[in-house]
């Protein structure tokens, strides 16, 4: 489908599937507010209701080690760095129950790819946290973490699922897609598992039983029509399966890594607003997306919230990753409710799988 720019005529086109021209049309040329619009309307169309979610929720890192060796990595140390670390199952379950102490109800859990750790580490990780936090829920390891653990324990990646889903986990958190483009994923995460994988460990799991997310890190070497590549791989993949819960993008942090050093860039927020508009028009298929105050920073969240998204994401008591790209962002429980309150919706508290768990209405 083409879009003419000069008479859109959105109320026509909203809830149709765009193609790959459409997309590049809306993400290079359509004016910002009316993009903005469209999205707006498409998200009201898909959740009618005025609420904007988050969840309180923790990302320690149970281990820093890292054989992959991503280009665009600010946290990974090798094997042997003084600042290298792995954490015990004792050590990761007490800072869980510290955040778990403060309210958190998930536990976002990922690590490096570390050679040393394996499917019984990944259990014990969970058995620790389980015990010292019975009522948290438990979102590990990435779908590129389960392809590294299905070559290093030699066992297809179904074996690997279905171990960890029999332990109660049906959740994963969509990281290391980064972008489902090939020729820009070699170049960036050469030893990561390829796009073809990513997709397949995630269509694997969603026949399994999990529910996963799905991420897009942008804003360093691909072009626009790599973005439209990777958007249009997920919703393809969400035909098949309808897995996906939601779409969660972010702009790649340049601070401390290889490729921050080799390239320069500069994402405008504007250009993150545009992808949130975008991904709520051509994922028509996806329930919900995403718009992070702390991946990008406040007022590019509250106008991506207007241009389509309908969760902000997390109020977190932990997280490494970002931070040490240089992207250090903290907010409290209140400091969201404030937030989505003055951008005009209502704020609701959620779980990992988009029920709503608190109303938060204004005494």
């Amino acid at each position: 489908m083409t879009i003419n720019i000069n008479n859109p005529n959105p109320a026509t086109r909203v809830g149709e599937r765009y193609d790959r021209r459409a997309g590049l049309e809306f993400l290079q040329k359509m004016p910002m507010g009316e993009l903005m619009r469209m999205g707006f309307k498409a998200r009201f169309q898909r959740i009618p209701l005025n609420r904007v979610s988050f969840v309180y929720d923790t990302n320690p890192n149970y281990t820093n080690i890292c054989v992959t060796c991503c280009a665009f990595c600010a946290f990974y140390h090798p094997p042997g760095d003084p600042q290298a670390y792995t954490l015990s199952p004792k050590e990761l379950s007490a800072r869980v129950k510290r955040a778990y102490d403060m309210g958190a109800t998930t536990v976002l859990l990922q690590g490096g790819h570390n050679p040393k750790i394996r499917l019984i580490d990944w259990l014990d990780y969970i058995h620790a946290i389980r015990a010292l936090c019975p009522d948290i829920h438990i979102h590990p390891f990435s779908p590129t973490e389960y392809s590294f653990m299905a070559k290093l324990e030699k066992r297809p990646v179904q074996e690997i699922l279905e171990t960890v889903f029999a332990e109660g986990i049906d959740t994963i958190p969509g990281g290391g897609a980064e972008i489902l483009s090939e020729p820009v994923r070699v170049r960036i995460a050469k030893n990561k598992a390829s796009s073809e994988e990513w997709l397949s460990v995630s269509e694997l799991a969603h026949k399994t039983g999990f529910r996963t997310t799905a991420t897009m890190m942008f804003g360093h070497l691909e072009t626009d029509e790599d973005i439209i590549t990777h958007l249009i791989a997920l919703r393809n993949l969400q035909d098949r399966t309808g897995g996906f819960s939601s779409f969660i993008p972010w702009s790649f942090k340049p601070g401390n890594s290889i490729l921050g050093r080799t390239i320069k860039t500069n994402v405008h927020p504007a250009k993150y607003v545009r992808i949130i508009a975008l991904a709520r028009l051509m994922l028509d298929n996806f329930p919900h997306i995403q718009s992070s105050w702390f991946s990008e920073n406040i007022p590019a969240g509250q106008l991506g919230l207007l241009a389509g998204a309908d969760d902000f994401g997390g109020v977190l008591v932990e997280e490494n990753v970002l931070q040490q790209a240089g992207h250090d962002r903290t907010a409290t429980r209140e400091d969201v409710i404030t937030i989505i309150r003055r951008t005009g919706f209502d704020p609701v508290r959620r779980d990992s799988y988009y029920n709503i768990i608190e109303e938060l209405l204004i005494p």
